[in-house]
Parts: structure tokens; sequence; C-alpha cells
């Protein structure tokens, strides 16, 4: 993945020097030391936090994954499972498994380690691009994203979050609203919805992979809080945790111009939440569908482990 990005006008990007610059700080986290055949070495970013990011894990693993394939394959899909929680002051290994190699499929396994263990698995799909059938649902009518809410500037003016929203400081997310509060249609069918336009603040390189990564790194960032979205309740209260997280990618875009978080609960239960997201891009394109499920324990005034 390259670690350099296209500047261009403030106007045509949507962005100014610091956005550019937090943009570059974050393609160079996502580069990865290569120890050996299929064996890599991930960065930690400069935080106070404790636990480690888990959308940074799941970029830096598809990045490791990507090194082993084919230029002609694209991944299509991923599914992790979030084991222990990553410690920011000792880097993380990046251990590649070939699973298989076709003629139109290939799938990979990447698994992360810190102090010798386990803390995170991926499986990712890549397919041969070719032609087959086309359907995809609407992309359902929202306020533009001027009229959100700049979710890291409300972020930056809480001391519980101030530490977080300065790590995602290369993403631009402008909240819409929830089943509760915002400019959301009611769907008595969902009740527990939210809705956010996303983007990388800086401008990317034409790097279809560096697309692909900082999305992924940022599909995490509200995806589980629509699952407390329907209860009158404070998330700083709740301990939240990702505990898996999948993403199928349908179609190509560029992750630094907005696209559309349509998310929606359909599940709470036993101290879990099941969150879901379709992605559209600007034009209405559906680009990909995004499922977690994380740990929503209540009453618990602790940490995010995996933000």
């Amino acid at each position: 993945m390259s670690d350099t990005t296209t500047p261009t006008d403030e106007s045509a990007a949507g962005t100014n020097e610091s956005a550019q610059a937090e943009t570059r700080k974050l393609v160079g986290l996502l580069n990865l030391e290569p120890l050996d055949v299929d064996l890599f070495r991930g960065k930690q970013p400069e935080t106070t936090r404790q636990r480690v990011y888990g959308g940074q894990v799941a970029a830096q693993a598809l990045i490791a994954a990507n090194t082993s394939v084919d230029p002609a394959y694209t991944v299509h899909s991923l599914h992790s499972y979030f084991l222990r929680p990553g410690d920011y002051q000792v880097p993380i290994i990046y251990d590649v498994e070939r699973i298989r190699d076709g003629k139109s499929f290939l799938t990979r396994r990447v698994v992360a380690r810190q102090h010798g263990r386990p803390i995170y698995y991926q499986t990712l799909n890549y397919q041969r691009p070719e032609e087959g059938f086309e359907h995809q649902d609407v992309m359902p009518e929202v306020k533009p994203p001027a009229e959100g809410v700049d979710l890291l500037e409300m972020m930056r003016s809480r001391e519980s979050d101030y530490g977080l929203a300065q790590e995602w400081a290369a993403l631009d997310v402008r909240w819409i609203g929830n089943s509760r509060f915002g400019g959301l249609a009611d769907d008595p069918s969902r009740p527990s919805r939210a809705a956010v336009w996303l983007r990388v603040a800086g401008r990317l390189s034409e790097d279809p992979l560096e697309h692909l990564a900082l999305f992924t790194y940022a599909s995490d960032v509200t995806l589980l809080g629509v699952s407390l979205a329907a209860h009158d309740t404070n998330p700083a209260k709740v301990q939240m945790a990702s505990l898996d997280h999948t993403i199928w990618f349908h179609r190509p875009f560029r992750a630094d111009e907005w696209w559309l978080y349509d998310q929606w609960s359909p599940s709470a239960t036993g101290g879990r939440g099941l969150s879901m997201g379709r992605v559209f891009a600007q034009d209405g394109t559906l680009v990909a569908t995004v499922a977690q499920e994380g740990l929503i324990r209540p009453n618990a005034n602790v940490e995010r482990p995996h933000g």
C-alpha cells in the first residue's frame, strides 16, 4: 500500500492541510513491516488509550493478507473475531495462511498476535472479477453531510472521548440521527437505527487497497453504537467491545469521498448487540454491507476494549 497521498485543492478534496497530514499519518500506520514470507509487524499510533481500536487491527490484517494475493483478484469479503484486547505498548504480529488458491476464488486467513497469544483472527475471500446478475437496495433519503453533526468535534469536547477523537483525526464523521434523536423517518419494523456520513478527511492515492484498508478502519467507528439507539442509556456507562466484524465488498468506491452508513440493530440480548450497516456512495451505489456483534454490558463504567 502506498504511503503517500495526492493533495488537491480544498474545494475538490473537502479537506485542509491538517486533515491531509492526519490522513498521511493513518496511511503510514497501516503500512506493515515484512519480517518473513507472509509474516509482518504492525505499527501502533501515539495514543492515551489503553486498548487497541478494532478497526486498526482489521485494516492491518487486510493489508497483510493482500500481499499474498495475485493483483488479478480483489477481496469480496472478510470475517473476523476479536479474541483479546490489543496492547498499544507493543507491535502486533500478523501471520498469513494461504488457505486456498482457485481459478475464480482465493482464501486467506490472518492471525494477529501479541505477547505470544492470538488477539484477532480474520478470514478473507478474493475473487477474479467477472460479469453477473445485478441488483441492489435503494439508498434511503437522509440529510446531506453538511447538515450532520461533526461527531469528532463533539467527542473532542468531552474528556472521556478526547483520546479516541484524536486517534480518529483522519476521519470526517457526520452524524445524521438515530431512532431516538435526529432526522430519521420512523420505521416501526426497525426500532434501533442510526445514519452517519463518513469519509477519510484527506485525499488518498489511486491505490484500490488504500481505499479498502481505510474503509475497513473506519467501518468500526460507529456500528456497535446503533445497538443502543433504541435504549435510554448513556453509552459511557456501558461496557462495549467488538466481538466479531464482517464486511462484504460489493462494488469499487473511494474511501475519501462521502459514503452513507445506514445502520440498524436487529437484536440485543444477553449483553450482546447485533448491528448491520449498508454502505452507499453519494450517487446511491451500494458499495458494501457490514455486520458486527459486540458486547453491550450495562452498568459498567469502564473503557471500551475495542473502540
